[in-house]
């Protein structure tokens, strides 16, 4: 018989690991508040607390709606928009990659699949620009934080900048542009999760165990994934709107002029978390005077520039699709943010 009572050995590495979390660093920066701010600790619990049930029915509701599509197999969907003629692939791949709840390691995988089996890097640039800017949780989450109108508003400008992008390149292809775009990649075995692209979705996926188990396990993951940053998020913008002068913000980031925008975009490249701290953190830069533009530029620039997104199309393409890559989404972040401001 096992030995239950034994526990499991720690290792400094595990420790390591434990202080990069995002609950480590909330607990750090409530730690600070309290010693050197201890007049404004429950302040600032209290801000995050209340942001954090208010988001609480849209995590909810994001977590099973992500978790239903990824025990059904539905994002093998996605794949159908990858056939046919160039322009319908390039409509159609704008407008699934907003919509295709994968997650950072299985895309990487995918689009090699795709550009090795011949589809045209037109059509899998609009899928790229458009998929790390929205998909079901993000949409719901940003509705949450900012608002219909800016959560719509992104969602408009993921489709647009994938259609940008594709007929872009297009455009470049016809020229002889990227003859050879892809570099020599060979799956590695992604994390195991995800159907196969062939496959068929199984909407009732409650009948068979091996689904059902799946949802349980995307269930518990995402949904401590979302919480453990947004809680973060909420944390970090209690501090800023505690700390951080509003005029500063205004100053720099305010306005309804296009410099304003410009700024966010590039500021947004390096300063960007992910997808769901952002919204609770334009929250509170436009509570501070951030214009409504400079918040759709900033949360665009850095969706496209994140980590996960850059290092997908840095393993798969050479190095001028990759230049391509990010100087269309930047210029099409600063098109969005002043289309935005516009309306």
């Amino acid at each position: 018989m096992a030995e239950l009572t034994q526990s499991p050995k720690v290792t400094g590495k595990s420790v390591l690991d434990l202080l990069k979390t995002p609950w480590a660093l909330i607990f750090l920066i409530l730690v600070l508040v309290a010693v050197l701010d201890p007049g404004n600790w429950a302040n600032v619990i209290a801000f995050a607390g209340k942001a954090l049930a208010h988001t609480g029915q849209y995590i909810l509701f994001a977590v099973l709606l992500l978790s239903y599509l990824k025990a059904t197999g539905a994002e093998t969907m996605v794949a159908r928009a990858f056939e046919g003629r160039e322009t319908r692939m390039i409509l159609l791949a704008a407008l699934f990659g907003g919509l295709a709840p994968f997650c950072s390691c299985e895309v990487i995988p995918f689009i090699a699949g795709l550009l090795a089996l011949g589809a045209p890097l037109s059509a899998v640039m609009a899928f790229w620009l458009s998929s790390p800017l929205i998909d079901p949780p993000t949409l719901l989450i940003t509705a949450g934080a900012l608002g219909w109108p800016f959560a719509i508003g992104k969602a408009v400008a993921a489709v647009g900048l994938g259609l940008f992008g594709g007929f872009a390149v297009r455009f470049l292809l016809r020229r002889g542009a990227f003859a050879q775009p892809l570099r020599h990649y060979e799956p590695a075995g992604c994390c195991g999760c995800g159907s196969k692209k062939d496959d068929k979705p199984h909407w009732r996926f409650w009948q068979e165990p091996d689904r059902r188990a799946r949802f349980g396990s995307e269930f518990v993951q995402n949904g401590l994934f979302l919480l453990k940053w947004l809680a973060l998020a909420y944390v970090l913008e209690a501090l800023l709107v505690s700390y951080v002068p509003a005029d500063l913000i205004a100053g720099v980031v305010g306005g309804d002029g296009v410099v304003p925008i410009v700024i966010a975009a590039f500021v947004g490249m390096p300063a960007y978390l992910n997808s769901y701290v952002a919204p609770p953190l334009l929250a509170g830069l436009m509570e501070q005077g951030m214009s409504a533009g400079a918040a759709m530029s900033f949360m665009i620039a850095g969706a496209v520039s994140s980590i996960p997104a850059m290092a997908a199309v840095w393993s798969l393409v050479k190095p001028r699709v990759f230049a391509t890559y990010l100087g269309l989404g930047i210029s099409g972040a600063i098109a969005a943010g002043l289309l935005f401001q516009l309306m």
